[in-house]
């Protein structure tokens, strides 16, 4: 492979500036990674790290979709963004399966599963540039098992 044919493929033209890329990229690392520490907070075995992993994995799935979307095939070829939507939920959930545990009557792990899967959406709207969804969801999510969380603790001390 010669030099030039290298640098042509790093300079190939894409849909999303590279700049665009790097934000969507670190958004979803950055919001998962708000959900991700709050589970990590409270010493839950999918923390900081999982929930990264799978809000960045999701975001690249995404950007990979738009720019394959975007491409010139010479020919008409049909893509469909919602596969990869519903490839992304299949395989956090089977990820998400694996964290809940039932266990002498009581379930397990149940939040920390969901959280994982409500990761891999926050990851799926920062990379298809849906920003505003992303960040409400993120907050939202924060809210719930924080504050939820707390009137649990009260009513079970009741």
């Amino acid at each position: 492979m010669s030099p030039d044919a290298l640098a042509q493929e790093f300079a190939s033209t894409l849909y999303l500036p590279w700049q665009f890329m790097l934000a969507r990229v670190l958004g979803a690392t950055i919001l998962t990674g708000l959900i991700g520490l709050e589970r990590e907070a409270r010493g839950r075995p999918a923390g900081l790290r999982t929930h990264m992993l799978v809000g960045l994995a999701a975001s690249a799935y995404c950007i990979t979709t738009l720019e394959l979307i975007a491409m010139d095939y010479g020919t008409e070829v049909k893509l469909d963004p919602l596969r990869l939507v519903e490839a992304v939920t299949a395989g956090v959930a089977f990820l998400a399966a694996g964290m809940i545990v039932f266990s002498k009557g009581e379930v397990k792990g149940l939040t920390t599963g969901a959280s994982l899967w409500l990761a891999a959406a926050v990851g799926v709207a920062v990379g298809m540039g849906f920003w505003p969804l992303a960040a409400m969801v993120t907050l939202a999510a924060l809210t719930i098992i924080r504050a939820i969380g707390l009137l649990e603790g009260r009513a079970e001390g009741d």
